[in-house]
């Protein structure tokens, strides 16, 4: 019992729901859409102007095969001028008179012309006469000549006063080379080096050193450098020979 009415109140619960959730549409009138003007855009280009129609010139016939069509006329030329026959000129109106240009006014300082005056007679020189044959003409004299004088002899000078008489010029005998040189006296001692010095460039060294310690030992000098300068030593040692005349000394 108890079940059938809790299944009564289940269902009535189950219809109050769904009549409430359900809901009856109230009907609506249809509205009808109302219609837009339609929109026109203004067009910015001038209206065209109306074309008329091309009309065309009528053809004209053509002319039936063989037959050529008629040639029209021209104006008969102008006659050509013959060669050397000039054309008429037309007429000018008189040209204006030339009058003569004016002569100049002479400047200031000059004479104007003088009057023209009959022209002179010619004038011939005086013929000479031919001699004649056999007859020698006169000789023309001559004024004498001066004596010319000879060749090489000049004209006499003026006549000066005598010049005094000048004394002798004394001509001073050169001085004799020193002897021994202007170089300062070598010992015995310093020979050997310095003559080894003097032949180290002579192609045979041993009679060069035997000949320039001979030398150096007599004249106490030997002169600078390898070859040259004897006359830094003096006449002792540049002018010192041997037997057969020829220079000792390197």
């Amino acid at each position: 019992m108890v079940s059938n009415y809790g299944v009564s109140l289940f269902c009535s619960f189950l219809l109050i729901s769904s009549a409430a959730a359900y809901v009856i549409p109230t009907p609506t009138t249809p509205t009808t859409p109302t219609p837009k003007p339609p929109t026109t855009t203004p067009s910015l280009s001038p209206p065209k102007a109306p074309v008329s129609p091309v009309v065309y010139p009528p053809k004209s016939p053509s002319p039936p095969i063989g037959v050529k069509p008629p040639v029209s006329p021209y104006p008969p030329k102008a006659p050509t001028p013959s060669i050397g026959v000039k054309p008429p000129v037309g007429i000018y109106p008189p040209k204006a008179p030339t009058y003569p240009p004016k002569a100049p006014t002479p400047s200031i300082g000059v004479k104007p012309p003088v009057g023209i005056y009959p022209p002179k007679a010619p004038t011939y020189p005086p013929k000479i006469p031919t001699p004649s044959i056999g007859v020698k003409p006169p000789v023309v004299t001559y004024p004498p000549k001066g004596p010319s004088p000879s060749i090489g002899v000049k004209p006499p000078v003026g006549i000066y006063p005598p010049k005094g008489p000048y004394p002798p010029k004394t001509v001073s005998p050169p001085a004799p080379a020193p002897y021994y040189g202007s170089l300062p006296p070598l010992k015995k001692e310093e020979c050997v080096p310095k003559c080894g010095t003097r032949c180290a460039k002579h192609s045979r060294m041993a009679v060069c050193m035997r000949a320039c310690t001979t030398c150096c030992s007599r004249c106490k000098c030997v002169p600078p450098g390898t070859y040259g300068n004897q006359k830094l030593c003096g006449r002792c040692y540049s002018d010192m020979t041997t037997h057969g005349g020829r220079l000792k000394c390197p």
